[in-house]
Formats: structure tokens, C-alpha cells, sequence
């Protein structure tokens, strides 16, 4: 029987993954992209078309006359709303881009769901699939970390949802929570926050909610402590990026791995694509069941997401907040 894959959103996101696995069902994997799940009909229909399968605007239906394999959630923030819970209980494997919720209690009743269910699981932190990030844990091993710096520095997305803190979380949760967890999986967990945000340029967008510029200041439980700042208020691109300090080496993550020692520079590029790779794994895990090549599960994803909520109460209350798992 092939794989059939179910998908809940049918997004930007979403569409590269489909493309993922439709290009392994060309190269001779015997999966289906079997259905098709949208809040908007006509675009859930478009990509049926597409794609083969069935269009749902309901995800509810779809995974109960659906036969799925394995299902992709890729929703806005706050639109988890029990996808993956049915799923699991229907012993589908999971994949699930970040950030997994936008509130903690929401996605603690999922990674029970999941751990009871004892389904496959993967969370869409492409940042730890590169080639770089593979070149700077190596080169790391070993070393005392002492002090980590983390940026994303960009402009405003356009999609409503975003600038509503309720919905998206802010910047920080949304879109910096890439880094923040580049920064665990490098660092290792994060103890306590202390962090700053305002709004200092897009008061006036309509329904905006969100800060623009932040600032946190992290501890890691190692004793190693971070800085990671963000701002979406630029009208262009700019940069991303994390940079990693010990006695003997700098790492630096902007697009390639540099390293950078005492009388010598190695810079390495990434040359593989890291969605698809991470789709590859999720794959490959699916018909084995060994996860061992999973790099972000969703209890893992959980405790990025609670550094950034974190963050979040810290720049709100004024102080400094523990992480609370």
C-alpha cells in the first residue's frame, strides 16, 4: 500500500512540501498525496487538482474517511485546533511547522496526544537539516560555549494574521523562534530570559498588535548566556543569522558555516536543500519507525516554543522569566 499523506493548510509552507513529496513520487517512492485541507475551499480544490486526492475544508472529515499514513499541519499559529490530536489518535505519523502553537497549554495537550498515541513526529526546524549547522555542532563538540548572539533582522510578512499578537505570537515566537531553537540545538536548553520590545515604526499598520524591534537576553542552563535581537519594521530583506563564541573558536551561521580560529578561516556552504532532506527523514522514519535521523520532535519543539512565550511575558511584565520546561 502506498503512503498516503494528508495535509492540513495548503500555504506557501505547505505547497513546498507537497512539491517535496511529489518529486519522490517521481523518483520511484511509492507514496500519495492522497488529501487536501484548506479554510479556503477553492484553494484546498486547486491543489487537489494539482496534486491528485480529495480537498477538505474541514479537517475533521478528512481524517476520518481518509486512510492516512502520515498528515502535515501547517496552519498559522493559532489555528491548531485538534488536527494533530485526531491524527495521533488515528495513529497517523505527524509533521507539524513551527511554531507548534502560540500558547503552551495548547501544545502540551498535543505532545501528550502524541506521546500517548506513540505516533512517528517531526516539527518543520529546517535550520537544524543544513550541511552548516551539521559542520558547527561537529566543530563545537567538545567546546565551552561561553556566549551566543542571534539575529533575524527582515520587514513586515503580509499576511494579517502575522501582526496580531493573539494570532501569531509576534516576531518572536513566529519567525525568531527559528533561531531560538538553532541556539538550543547548538547550546544546548534555556534557563531563564530577560528580554525588551517595542513598536517604534508601524504603529500605524492596521491591526498591529506586535512589536518591531526586540531585544532578549537568554541563560542557558550550561551557565552559557545569548542575546537574540529581531526587528520586522525594515522595508527590505536583510539578514539572519546566529553566531557562536568559545576560547578557541567562532562559529558563525549567516548562510554558510565560517569558522574561525587562531590563524585560520574555513568557511563551509550548504549544498543540499534542508526541506527536503527533513522530508526525506520524515519518510524514511515513517516505514521504519526508527526516528533516530528525526532532528526536531515535537516534545523538543515544545520547549523552544515555551523560550519564545517566555520572552514574550518578560518584554510584557517588565522581568525576568524562567522557562517553564
Amino acid at each position: 500500500m502506498p503512503g498516503r499523506v494528508g495535509f492540513v493548510g495548503c500555504g506557501g509552507m505547505a505547497g513546498g512540501h507537497m512539491s517535496n513529496w511529489a518529486q519522490m513520487k517521481e523518483k520511484g517512492e511509492d507514496v500519495e498525496l492522497a488529501a487536501f485541507c484548506d479554510v479556503d475551499r477553492g484553494r484546498a480544490e486547486a491543489t487537489a487538482t494539482r496534486y491528485g486526492g480529495r480537498a477538505y475544508e474541514d479537517f475533521r472529515p478528512m481524517l476520518e474517511k481518509e486512510d492516512l499514513q502520515a498528515v502535515y499541519v501547517v496552519v498559522p499559529p493559532h489555528a491548531h485546533v485538534g488536527a494533530e490530536i485526531q491524527a495521533a489518535q488515528k495513529g497517523c505519523a505527524l509533521f507539524v511547522e513551527k511554531p507548534v502553537a502560540n500558547s503552551l497549554e495548547t501544545a502540551q495537550e498535543i505532545q501528550r496526544a502524541i506521546e500517548k498515541a506513540g505516533v512517528v513526529n517531526s516539527v518543520g526546524y529546517h535550520f537544524r537539516y543544513k550541511e552548516s549547522t551539521d559542520q558547527a555542532r561537529a566543530a563545537l563538540q567538545g567546546k565551552t560555549i561561553g556566549m551566543v548572539m542571534g539575529y533575524w533582522m527582515g520587514g513586515m510578512p503580509g499576511v494579517p494574521w502575522w501582526r496580531r499578537l493573539e494570532q501569531s505570537g509576534g516576531q518572536f515566537v513566529e519567525q525568531t523562534t527559528h533561531i531560538v531553537d538553532l541556539a538550543r540545538f547548538l547550546a544546548g536548553d534555556v534557563a531563564e530570559v530577560y528580554a525588551n520590545a517595542t513598536t517604534r515604526a508601524l504603529s500605524d499598520v492596521e491591526n498591529f498588535s506586535v512589536t518591531d524591534v526586540g531585544a532578549a537576553n537568554l541563560r542557558f542552563t550550561s551557565g552559557a548566556i545569548g542575546t537574540i535581537h529581531n526587528t520586522c519594521l525594515l522595508k527590505m530583506g536583510y539578514t539572519t543569522g546566529l553566531t557562536v563564541l568559545t576560547p578557541e573558536l567562532i562559529v558563525e551561521l549567516n548562510g554558510s558555516c565560517k569558522l574561525i580560529e587562531p590563524g585560520k578561516r574555513t568557511e563551509i556552504s550548504d549544498r543540499t536543500d534542508p526541506y527536503k532532506t527533513e522530508d526525506r527523514i520524515f519518510l524514511n522514519a515513517i516505514r521504519t519507525r526508527d526516528t533516530g535521523a528525526i532532528r526536531s520532535s515535537y516534545a523538543d519543539a515544545v520547549k523552544s516554543l515555551a523560550v519564545t512565550l517566555a520572552i514574550n511575558e518578560s518584554y510584557q511584565s517588565g522581568q525576568p522569566v524562567k522557562v517553564r520546561v
